[in-house]
């Protein structure tokens, strides 16, 4: 009888094969879902710090916390997603290690602040060695069990646990002014290191577990912008029920609504055939999901000025809203829509809608 976890009950532990990347009806687990919802407080937390800053005008400042901040959760999921999608065992062992990364998610989600406030990625670092001591053990549980990609596997490991040695550089044992450029190091070489372990041999993902993960976690990031748009309109509505206020909330809703939309309208799956292909697509969600949460960010600074919390100007505030929405639009087209030909849907409406959100910016507030 196999031992696949499709078809066989749980059990105590079972050999850590790869999955069928045809396997049917391969749909997220229960324990992914929970995973995905350690991540809720980190994006929120992030996005929050986000708002605040420009609210403030402190823009650039902010904007690079946030994508600095956001890299680091972004390529914590990412690095889980596509190893569970290959060798997803569901038995004692992996729950139990699993478990211990999303312990580590929440260390890094805890933080958060002092990395967006004080560029200090220490608790980070700490929740990042968490994560890696549960992953890295499935990498080396999976590598002794399927001989056939155990080079590529050790490549993740080793490359992985290399990157752990530079951000300890980085964090840790250089001057304030060499920390930046250490950092981007240390980020490149982790976005280096899934090209170099697959050259070896490729790991079997499931494209349509992949594109299904992606798509659950676009919600989770938007679920993010419609709550704190909320937020922002809540404490508007405290001090003072307005028109342009209600007029702020229902336009981003209608956004919310719109950038949902247009992600889920064609299908993914069939553009993963290749592994470079997969790795671009992967990484290039790095922006959906990073300008799907600034969206929610601009939006409340949007509310924040229509209930004068706000110093900063009207084209400011608009531009903190239209900026994340272009960059969203575009990169959705360039990776969902563009591969499916001309005539696809919002073949080329997409992006030229997206560049109108820059001079809609510009355009007259009801607000004073």
């Amino acid at each position: 009888m196999s031992d696949h976890p499709a078809v066989t009950p749980w059990s105590w532990r079972r050999r850590m094969r790869p999955r069928d990347p045809e396997e049917t009806q391969r749909v997220s687990t229960p324990l992914e879902l929970l995973f995905d919802l350690c991540f809720v407080v980190a994006i929120g937390t992030d996005s929050a710090r986000l708002e605040e800053s420009l609210a403030e005008g402190h823009t650039g400042s902010g904007i690079a916390s946030f994508l600095l901040v956001f890299f680091a959760v972004w390529w914590a999921w990412m690095n889980f997603t596509w190893f569970a999608s290959a060798y997803d065992a569901d038995d004692t062992p992996y729950r139990l290690a699993t478990m211990v990364v999303m312990a580590g998610v929440l260390i890094l989600a805890a933080g958060v602040p002092r990395a967006f406030d004080d560029r200090d990625f220490a608790v980070v670092f700490a929740g990042y060695l968490v994560m890696r001591i549960g992953l890295e053990s499935q990498r080396l549980r999976a590598a002794a069990a399927d001989p056939e990609r155990r080079a590529s596997l050790m490549r993740y490991a080793a490359g992985e646990s290399g990157c752990m040695v530079l951000w300890a550089v980085a964090i840790f044992a250089v001057p304030d002014g060499w920390r930046l450029p250490v950092w981007l190091v240390a980020a490149a070489a982790e976005l280096l290191v899934p090209p170099w372990a697959e050259r070896a041999r490729s790991i079997p993902w499931h494209p349509h577990h992949i594109t299904e993960r992606y798509g659950l976690f676009t919600i989770i990031v938007l679920g993010e912008t419609i709550l704190s748009a909320s937020r922002a309109v809540q404490e508007g509505i405290a001090d003072e029920a307005r028109l342009d206020l209600y007029l702020v909330a229902a336009g981003g809703l209608v956004t919310v609504f719109a950038l949902w939309w247009v992600y889920f309208s064609l299908p993914s799956a069939g553009l993963l055939t290749r592994t470079r292909a997969a790795i671009l697509w992967g990484y290039g969600h790095y922006v959906v999901f990073a300008s799907g949460a600034a969206a929610g960010a601009g939006i409340a600074v949007n509310a924040a000025l229509a209930t004068h919390h706000a110093h900063v100007s009207r084209t400011a505030a608009g531009l903190a809203l239209a900026v994340p929405v272009l960059c969203y639009l575009t990169v959705v087209w360039w990776l969902l829509v563009r591969p499916h030909g001309a005539n696809a849907p919002y073949a080329w409406g997409m992006p030229l809608v997206g560049l109108l959100t820059l001079p809609a910016s510009l355009t007259p507030r009801p607000y004073p």
